[in-house]
């Protein structure tokens, strides 16, 4: 849904960013489960046009290319019994593939292309549906969902969010060290800070969480804690 649609307007949206590692995925997901609403993982699309990029071989500085892939890259969400939903990327299952740090470093390189985060702007606002949305990014407050009427910015320390990351990969068997992920979270920061369009900042109206030292059901009913009762 676009700005254009007034109807939009009156769903209400929880947007909910922060920087990489932070815990905005998972608790953005968990709080969506508790209130029953719709879950948009903005870093998925960027990462699933990066990924299809790469098949493509595509060169991640040619923006008129990436656009045209913007266009032509499908991705879906589907459910996977109350956990992380399968990611599927033009047909193929690559749930595991977008959550590796290249993937990453793609989405954050190709998200600072001002026409493809054109080209993806209505596709985020589309999910947009009753009886609400728990929309998780870099810019959902600030850019797709300015007037969304909650809002969140969570942070954590960039050591632990790289021993946060480092768990989680090695869990999945994917062989990454602790100083690297270290040094490529910082790097990551830095971009999505000050790149020209939609920089990763909290929206003024942003209620600010710390997640650092937090377990993952503190944070998630701090979040909650903000929502009307239901």
């Amino acid at each position: 849904m676009t700005d254009a649609n007034p109807a939009a307007s009156s769903i209400p949206v929880l947007a909910i960013d922060g920087p990489s590692g932070s815990g905005k995925g998972t608790i953005s997901r968990l709080v969506a489960q508790r209130v029953g609403w719709h879950f948009l993982d903005s870093g998925a699309l960027y990462r699933g046009v990066g990924l299809a990029a790469a098949w493509g071989d595509i060169d991640l500085s040619d923006a008129s290319a990436l656009v045209r892939c913007t266009f032509d890259t499908q991705i879906q969400f589907l459910e996977n019994g109350g956990g992380e939903p399968h990611i599927i990327v033009n047909g193929k299952d690559a749930t595991d593939e977008l959550r590796t740090e290249t993937a990453g470093a793609a989405a954050s390189a190709i998200a600072a292309i001002p026409e493809v985060r054109a080209a993806l702007k209505d596709r985020q606002r589309a999910y947009r549906q009753p009886p609400g949305l728990v929309a998780d990014g870099r810019d959902m407050g600030t850019v797709i969902f300015p007037d969304a009427p909650y809002k969140v910015f969570l942070t954590a320390s960039a050591e632990e969010r790289a021993e946060r990351r480092h768990k989680q990969l090695s869990e999945k068997g994917i062989s990454v060290t602790l100083p690297g992920l270290l040094r490529e979270i910082l790097a990551r920061d830095a971009r999505d800070a000050t790149r020209a369009v939609a920089p990763l900042r909290p929206a003024e109206d942003a209620v600010r969480i710390d997640t650092t030292g937090l377990s993952i059901e503190a944070v998630v009913e701090r979040v909650l804690a903000l929502l009307p009762a239901r």
